[in-house]
């Protein structure tokens, strides 16, 4: 009688960060909503302004700056009672440095101006290595696949197990059907830790679900 067997192959591995992308923001309070508006448009403009130097120099692979807000709010007082509202503005960038170094002589920089908030850093690998990565943890996630099903087999007593089905977690069986050699990719990047600019390893972690049969 011919034996199913279901298991899921997982591989992971670690690479070193290839690029660090720096979330901030020109952000400035005033008491009147047009002051701190134009206020941190120039902050705004003075940062994008060095990140395209950075950029031209090979430093910083992209940035953006497409997020605006302007608010306000009334502070308590001690005694309960309300203050003169205070206006809020603010514009968000990220820019992603492949030049650890400048990244760090950036954050050094705008920290000490007024206007600016860093938020922190996300650590990653470049996009085109990872590709490269994700293949080799591909084969090795159907391997390991593999010779968890193998197991369940040589347990049984059963001879060598034959491939039948691969998909995403979980997919095997969904009510649709599953989507033949699809597999599921995760990455989980690093945060810096404040200034600490000595970055983790990247985690990049493939999963993958797979059927056999054993005679």
């Amino acid at each position: 009688m011919v034996v199913d067997i279901t298991v899921r192959g997982e591989a992971e591995a670690r690479y070193p960060a290839e690029r660090g992308i720096v979330t901030l923001a020109a952000a400035v309070e005033r008491a009147e909503k047009q002051q701190a508006y134009d206020q941190a448009a120039s902050v705004q403009q003075a940062v994008t302004a060095q990140l395209t130097e950075l950029a031209d120099r090979g430093a910083v692979l992209d940035w953006s700056s497409d997020q605006v807000s302007v608010y306000s709010h009334r502070p308590w007082r001690d005694n309960g009672e309300r203050e003169n509202p205070v206006h809020v503005a603010r514009v968000e960038i990220i820019a992603e440095f492949s030049d650890f170094d400048r990244l760090g002589g950036f954050i050094d920089y705008w920290a000490s101006r007024d206007g600016v908030e860093i938020a922190g850093i996300v650590w990653d690998v470049l996009d085109r290595n990872r590709r490269v990565y994700e293949n080799e943890l591909r084969r090795a996630a159907v391997d390991d696949a593999l010779i968890r099903a193998q197991a369940y087999a040589d347990a049984l007593r059963r001879g060598r197990v034959v491939a039948t089905r691969i998909a995403d977690p979980g997919l095997l069986d969904s009510g649709g059907g599953p989507r033949p050699y699809a597999l599921k990719m995760e990455s989980a990047v690093a945060d810096s830790g404040g200034l600490q600019l000595t970055p983790e390893p990247v985690r990049i972690h493939v999963a993958v679900d797979a059927g056999f049969t054993a005679d």
